[in-house]
């Protein structure tokens, strides 16, 4: 892929992102900046582990080949995840509760995922990276939606709970270190192993 693509599709990602959530807005003018910023965000979970998992070259094997040049199908993955990441950081500075270790973990993931989209490699092991900390992430933010749709402390609300903390310790927990690991011994940059230790410890 040509800079001048992946620019491209960055840019036209921010874009994208930053309409979708406008949109949402003039959808539900009564709800908070949050709850709005949570269904973009839920959507951009559902398209990250969807283009995971499409650009999956071997499921004996999600992660194989290990070190290799990003296929294109990784490569938009990535790029649409980048462009999210970028929208969603600027758009935490509008929000009045800012949170620096949220912002931390932009700042990270912004500059791995840069630095995957540059060099071309390990594409393998970024979008399993991004399968395994957004599958969990539409019942994170279901949970926060149902609490301003006023469906706290009902059995709803408990099996978006049940649901976040079983697939959230599943993946995080038992793939997490895996994946760090085989991340690390590959011949990897060195830019790419760093991020892929500071994703593995600052991910929310």
């Amino acid at each position: 892929m040509e800079n001048y693509d992946k620019a491209y599709l960055v840019v036209s990602g921010v874009i994208s992102w930053t309409i979708a959530f406008l949109l949402t807005r003039k959808i539900f003018p009564k709800r908070s900046f949050d709850f709005c910023n949570r269904i973009v965000s839920t959507i951009h979970a559902l398209f990250a582990v969807f283009l995971s998992s499409k650009s999956v070259q071997d499921w004996s094997c999600p992660v194989c080949p290990l070190a290799s040049n990003s296929s294109p199908l990784q490569m938009r993955a990535l790029g649409v995840t980048l462009a999210y990441l970028i929208y969603d950081l600027v758009c935490c500075l509008f929000d009045k509760n800012i949170k620096i270790d949220n912002s931390v973990h932009h700042i990270i993931s912004i500059v791995g995922i840069g630095a995957g989209l540059a060099y071309e490699k390990c594409g393998s092991e970024m979008v399993a990276t991004l399968w395994i900390t957004e599958i969990s992430s539409p019942f994170l933010h279901l949970r926060e939606l149902l609490k301003e749709l006023g469906y706290k402390d009902t059995d709803l609300n408990l099996a978006a709970d049940v649901s976040f903390a079983v697939i959230f310790t599943l993946a995080r927990m038992c793939f997490g270190p895996y994946l760090c690991y085989v991340t690390l011994s590959a011949r990897n940059p060195i830019l790419i192993k760093a991020m892929a230790l500071g994703l593995h410890f600052c991910h929310p």
